[in-house]
């Protein structure tokens, strides 16, 4: 694929002296404090609060130990000791974090003076965070000899033995929906990076995907604190494939497929953490015993409410003899004739696992369909937050996607395939026409035609390099327009492109500004008789949410 014109360096170099005034600023405001007498250096956690409205100072205390030491003559036993809850904030909004003097905690991870400021992000859509004071500073990272030995300390802790993968935890996160498994991720992530350099995080979770666009199963290593939603954080994964839907329901071989090939990426250096879907209910209870045992964690954590009784305790017995979506459960061992016990057919099963059995006591937590916001608007947001790379780092107004140059891709350099239906090959340029799809390197030679575009007949299992949109197709000259943030050297791997049904959120179609006369690809004059043609479904069980959001990716 061609290149375009890289981002423009000179104002890349002049936000980042603004920042480094601003940091210089900061400090100096800090060292203020201690001048006067007011702060004493390293005990209570000094922090600035930046935002588009102002910037504020909090001073928040610590948790404060002190002992009581009853008068004796005899040696005298350990003093009590008698602790206060530290000072917190629970917030909303977002800012710019700076710690000046001690420590404060935010989601788990500690900040401490020596770190640069930190973009934090509590919107209404999710729990709001809290930041608290702590008596000390965040320790320094360890090296890759230390984190193995802490990752076997850790392990041996729990009684669990793990030679083949050098002990190194592996962490799967399941549960029901709406119980807090991804927040319970982020938390995770944010404590192990407190001693840590990196984590890696698997997204088995299609439909709530936490660093990429919806529909993928991805591979991410986590070098940085999260601070915030998925849409705040989008990036580049070390291994990702476009599953092209947000449910596996009706192709759960594929989905095993997937998650196999993505899996075959882990090096085991340094921890895991595995997140998994909120489907645990008949096909989806199966599905995740056959994925206990390909993944074979060390640890299982399962987020689940009291009342909830369609999820049985998963220990290391019942993941040994239950049946998968796929793999057969190992039978009981059998009594021989001699009085011996001969070993139960089945499965190889999975090595044994720690499990954690946790109850969350949140407001609504299990229940379907009551979350802040929709599942889909937090889709849509996470495609908004990765569309967001092709706006200017300036701010600024939001530039519509007719004002954004496209790649020009030729038909018989990439191959096509529609991975959630069956399209008839004279149809599929309207399919293509403005659609969301995966762009992706399949290991076969594209030989092209010179009359039509290259298709595939199976959906592949591949990388996917990134997401792009179809913003036109051009017969006359047999090229296709994509916008993409994917960098250059990266698009010239591409050689597939995938589209599935996860579509372009309609804010961005109806929102486009400066546009003249017909909105391009919004229409309400329409032949719906067309074979393929049909109205959106307006799902009716929405329940009207408290949130409304503008289409804003910047």
């Amino acid at each position: 694929m061609p290149a375009r014109r890289g981002p423009q360096s000179r104002r890349l170099r002049r936000a980042a002296a603004r920042g480094g005034r601003g940091e210089a600023a900061w400090r100096e405001f800090a060292a203020s404090f201690a001048r006067a007498g007011m702060v004493p250096p390293a005990e209570p956690g000094l922090v600035a609060v930046e935002s588009a409205e102002g910037a504020a100072v909090l001073l928040l205390a610590p948790r404060q130990v002190s002992a009581t030491r009853p008068a004796a003559a005899a040696p005298p036993p350990p003093p009590p000791l008698t602790s206060v809850r530290p000072q917190a904030l629970t917030f909303t909004g977002k800012c710019r974090l700076r710690c000046l003097y001690g420590a404060v905690r935010l989601l788990g991870f500690a900040v401490s003076p020596h770190q640069p400021a930190l973009p934090v992000f509590s919107p209404g859509t999710h729990c709001a965070l809290s930041l608290e004071a702590l008596p000390a500073a965040r320790p320094p990272a360890a090296t890759a000899r230390q984190l193995r030995l802490a990752a076997r300390a850790a392990m041996r802790a729990h009684g669990v033995r793990r030679p083949e993968d050098e002990g190194v935890p592996v962490v799967l996160v399941c549960g029901p929906k709406n119980t807090g498994k991804s927040t319970f991720n982020r938390y995770l992530i944010n404590l192990l990076l407190n001693r840590l350099p990196s984590v890696e995080y698997m997204e088995c979770d299609i439909g709530q995907t936490e660093f990429t666009p919806p529909g993928c199963v991805s591979l991410s290593t986590v070098t940085e604190p999260i601070l915030g939603p998925p849409f705040t954080h989008q990036q580049a994964p070390l291994k990702m494939v476009y599953f092209g839907q947000t449910s596996c329901e009706h192709d759960t071989e594929r989905y095993l497929d997937v998650v196999k090939y993505v899996f075959s990426s882990y090096k085991k250096e340094v921890p895991l953490v595995i997140n998994t879907m909120g489907w645990v209910k008949g096909e989806g209870l199966l599905l995740l015993m056959d994925l206990l045992r390909l993944l074979s964690p060390s640890h299982v954590v399962q987020m689940d409410v009291y009342d909830w009784k369609a999820m049985a305790p998963l220990t290391p017995e019942h993941v040994q003899l239950a049946p998968g979506l796929y793999t057969k459960g190992r039978q009981p061992a059998r009594r021989g004739p001699a009085g011996s016990w001969a070993a139960g057919e089945g499965d190889a099963a999975a090595p044994e696992h720690k499990l954690l059995y946790v109850h969350p006591e949140f407001p609504r937590a299990g229940v379907a369909g009551e979350a802040r916001v929709h599942s889909s608007i937090l889709r849509d947001m996470a495609i908004l937050g990765y569309l967001g790379q092709l706006q200017s780092p300036d701010l600024g107004a939001v530039l519509p996607l007719h004002s954004l140059v496209p790649y020009q891709v030729p038909f018989n350099a990439v191959a096509l395939r529609v991975i959630h239906t069956d399209v008839a090959p004279t149809n599929i340029m309207y399919a293509v026409n403005a659609s969301w799809v995966g762009l992706c390197r399949i290991p076969e030679e594209i030989r092209g035609q010179s009359d039509g575009p290259v298709l595939l007949t199976q959906t592949p299992v591949c990388d996917c390099l990134g997401f792009g949109i179809v913003r036109g197709v051009e017969m006359e000259r047999k090229l296709y327009h994509v916008l993409t943030p994917v960098p250059p050297e990266k698009l010239r791997l591409v050689n597939c492109l995938l589209l599935g049904s996860v579509a372009i959120p309609s804010c961005i179609l109806v929102g486009q500004q400066g546009v003249e006369g017909e909105i391009p690809y919004v229409t309400s004059d329409y032949n719906y008789s067309i074979l393929g043609s049909g109205k959106l479904k307006k799902k009716k069980h929405f329940k009207k949410r408290e949130y409304a959001f503008e289409c804003d990716y910047t």
